[in-house]
C-alpha cells in the first residue's frame, strides 16, 4: 500500500507521540492503535509515515508563514512529493490539518530531525524542496525566509550552510555548477573528484529509501542527483578533466 493509503486509511497502527502523532490524532487517520508487528516493520514504518506527515506539516506551515497559502504552493508541493491524482483529496485533508494545527513549524521540525543524523542529505533534500514550495509563487517573502533559517538550524546547520543553501534557490549565481555542489571555485582537482563523489553517495534515492524514506519523496533526490551530475560534468570539461 502506497504511503499515503497507510496514512490516511487507518493503516498505520502506530501511536506516533509528539506533535506529528497529534496531527495523526486530530483526524488524519482513523482507527490508530497499537498493532502487533515485529519490531523491525514496525520501526521502518513509523519512520516513513512520521517522516510524511511531518514533510506535509512543514510544507503547510511554510506556505502559510507569508499569511496566505498560495494555488502554486499547493500544486508545487503534490509535484515534488509525486501524489497521485486518487489520493490528492487525502493530502489535501492533511495539508489542511496542519496548516490549522496548534503545533508550531519548530515542533514538526524538531521530531523530523531526531529521526535523521544532523545535517543530513535527507535534512537539505527536504530544505530544497520547502526553498522551492516557497517560491512556486514567484516571491520569497521575508517571512518565508526567516521561516526556512528557523527550520535549517533545527536540522543542524549552521549559519554558513544556510547561507549556501539560499545561495543555491536565491542567489544571482545560483545556477553555477560550484553553487550547485557548493564548493568553490578554487577547490583543487582531487577534492573535487572526493567531495562529487560523496554527494552522489548521499544522494542516492537508494541510499535515502534504505534510511526510511518512503519512495513517494524520492523524486527530490533523483532531481537533485541529476542537477550535481550536471554540474559536476559541467566543471569537468571546463577544467579539461577525464
Amino acid at each position: 500500500m502506497a504511503i499515503w493509503g497507510k496514512i490516511v486509511g487507518g493503516a498505520a497502527g502506530f501511536a506516533l507521540g509528539g506533535p506529528i502523532g497529534a496531527l495523526i490524532g486530530a483526524g488524519v487517520g482513523h482507527a490508530v492503535d497499537r498493532v502487533a508487528f515485529n519490531e523491525r516493520v514496525d520501526e521502518e514504518a513509523a519512520t516513513k509515515i512520521t517522516f510524511t506527515i511531518g514533510v506535509i506539516a512543514l510544507s503547510a506551515k511554510m506556505a502559510k508563514a507569508d499569511g496566505e497559502v498560495t494555488l502554486d504552493e499547493v500544486a508545487a508541493f503534490k509535484k515534488l512529493f509525486k501524489v497521485p491524482h486518487h489520493e490528492e483529496r487525502n493530502v489535501d485533508r492533511v495539508f489542511d490539518l496542519a496548516r490549522r494545527a496548534t503545533a508550531g513549524y519548530e515542533a514538526y521540525a524538531q521530531q523530523i530531525a531526531s529521526l535523521f543524523e544532523s545535517r543530513s542529505q535527507i535534512l537539505e533534500d527536504l530544505l530544497d524542496a520547502l526553498f522551492q514550495i516557497a517560491g512556486a509563487d514567484g516571491v520569497y517573502h521575508p517571512c518565508e525566509i526567516e521561516y526556512l533559517e528557523k527550520v535549517a538550524a533545527i536540522f543542524g546547520y549552521g549559519e554558513a550552510d544556510i547561507d549556501r543553501i539560499k545561495a543555491r534557490h536565491m542567489g544571482l549565481d545560483k545556477a553555477s555548477p560550484y553553487m550547485i555542489l557548493g564548493i568553490e571555485p578554487d577547490i583543487s582537482d582531487g577534492e573535487l573528484k572526493s567531495h562529487y563523489k560523496k554527494l552522489v553517495r548521499e544522494t542516492h534515492p537508494d541510499r535515502m529509501i534504505a534510511q526510511g524514506v518512503p519512495e513517494e519523496f524520492i523524486s527530490v533526490a533523483t532531481e537533485r542527483l541529476a542537477a550535481i551530475n550536471a554540474a559536476y560534468d559541467k566543471i569537468v570539461k571546463s577544467r579539461g578533466l577525464t
